[in-house]
């Protein structure tokens, strides 16, 4: 049902005629301007119900609203352009807003305050983030955007298209360490192609980059017949795997109306890991004389107390070091008993010096104090002199440190806290993946 009926008595009565004329937009997205006497654009909106939308500036609650009372007795005549998504409306608003400069989105078009969406060009991997203090070298922006909330949305949306990165990460190409490193829940999601991890080359991910950018810009149409003619020398060439990718980019960019609804993309709770500030957040909460440049992490696996199994990982400056890692085969530790298990592993590994790999600068154990306290009786009967031993706890994530008695909680958002939580996250999935292994083998006899 229309929003303008006859019921709707409370109609502003000077601009009858364009709210006449709006009864027959469409219940689409789009982008609208408001004109005055003079023909001359004063605002422009965008909506993901263009006539439910434009109708609720000719109701009485409009005039009164001080945020649209100066602007209502001056519309005299409003057009509409329709899109395809909210996605392509919110893009269009800011272009047109950006172009035209109407009067009443002065403020909007000059304003440092509203958020920007930018491109770091000039990164080997370029990253996409929104702001609201945008560079001024290095980078290409879009926008300024009239909502923070929808452009997230927006940003999201075009993420599962274009894969690309939101990570704070500097990644630079020649720096070997990022092959041991794990990708975020984004890339398990098929949001990011992982360039953390070389999962992409800088050459492919800057082209879906320059992809985005086409788009940004408005050039969709010409977008989609580069692709398909992209698609179809892949085919040609027997690149079936990258014909496969174009494909999908074209489809969702076609249905993009389906899946570009701005206020439903709602970004999973991935963390961000940054080795670096990991690291140097490290060093000051725990006090340490210097920056933690290794870190091992242990953690046992078992089903019913059959194949006890250990892992060991280790992490050379907030990244895993994978030719570093070790798995243990429980031997002394009869049925279910974690604190012995760790014990026999921690034997195992500091019983003698290790010339290959130094001891660690964090021992890390999965689980609570009484793991720590076995651990640390463990330890006081080999050579090894741990500099900071700890525990982190699954269900409160807290840790338990050595000669405390009270747990240490973080914020959630401690790159300290991530950087401790992938590396026991990482030491239980390796030890999960050696536990496997052993049931499928002994299975398979």
């Amino acid at each position: 049902m229309d929003n303008l009926s006859k019921q709707d008595s409370d109609c502003v009565r000077d601009n009858s005629p364009v709210a006449e004329k709006v009864r027959i937009f469409p219940h689409h997205a789009g982008v609208y301007l408001m004109k005055d006497n003079s023909g001359r654009v004063i605002y422009i909106g965008k909506a993901k119900d263009l006539r439910n939308r434009v109708s609720s500036y000719f109701h009485k609650a409009a005039l009164e609203d001080p945020r649209t009372a100066p602007l209502i007795p001056e519309i005299h005549d409003i057009d509409f352009i329709e899109t395809e998504s909210e996605v392509d409306a919110l893009l269009l608003e800011a272009r047109l807003i950006k172009d035209i400069q109407p009067k009443y989105n002065r403020d909007l078009k000059d304003s440092k305050t509203f958020p920007y969406l930018q491109i770091r060009t000039r990164e080997p991997f370029p990253r996409v983030e929104i702001t609201r203090t945008p560079k001024e070298h290095g980078v290409r922006l879009f926008g300024p955007f009239t909502n923070s909330t929808g452009l997230r949305g927006a940003v999201l949306a075009l993420q599962k298209i274009f894969k690309f990165r939101t990570c704070t990460l500097d990644l630079r190409t020649n720096d070997e360490r990022w092959r041991w490193f794990r990708p975020c829940l984004l890339y398990s999601i098929h949001q990011c192609s992982a360039p953390c991890n070389f999962r992409i080359t800088a050459e492919e991910y800057r082209k879906n980059i320059n992809r985005l950018i086409r788009f940004l810009e408005g050039h969709k149409k010409s977008l989609l017949n580069d692709l398909q003619f992209d698609m179809r020398e892949a085919a040609k060439e027997r690149h079936y795997e990258l014909a496969a990718e174009l494909r999908d980019q074209i489809q969702h960019l076609e249905t993009l109306d389906q899946r570009g609804k701005i206020d439903t993309n709602l970004q999973p709770e991935a963390f961000t890991i940054d080795p670096r500030r990991g690291v140097l957040g490290l060093k000051k909460i725990f006090k340490l004389e210097q920056i933690p440049r290794t870190i091992e992490g242990i953690d046992i696996a078992h089903l019913g107390g059959t194949d006890m199994v250990a892992s060991l990982v280790r992490f050379i400056d907030g990244l895993p070091f994978k030719a570093g890692y070790r798995r243990y085969k429980i031997k002394t530790v009869q049925g279910i008993d974690d604190f012995a298990s760790l014990s026999e592993v921690v034997m195992r590994r500091f019983s003698h010096e290790e010339t290959e790999y130094p001891h660690p600068d964090i021992l890390l154990i999965d689980g609570g104090k009484g793991q720590l306290n076995s651990v640390l009786a463990a330890l006081s009967r080999t050579p090894f002199q741990p500099g900071l031993v700890l525990s982190l706890a699954k269900r409160d994530e807290e840790i338990f440190v050595q000669n405390q008695e009270e747990p240490l909680r973080l914020s959630r958002h401690s790159f300290a806290l991530r950087l401790l939580q992938y590396v026991r996250d990482e030491a239980h999935r390796f030890a999960q993946h050696y536990h496997h292994l052993l049931r499928k083998n002994r299975f398979a006899k």
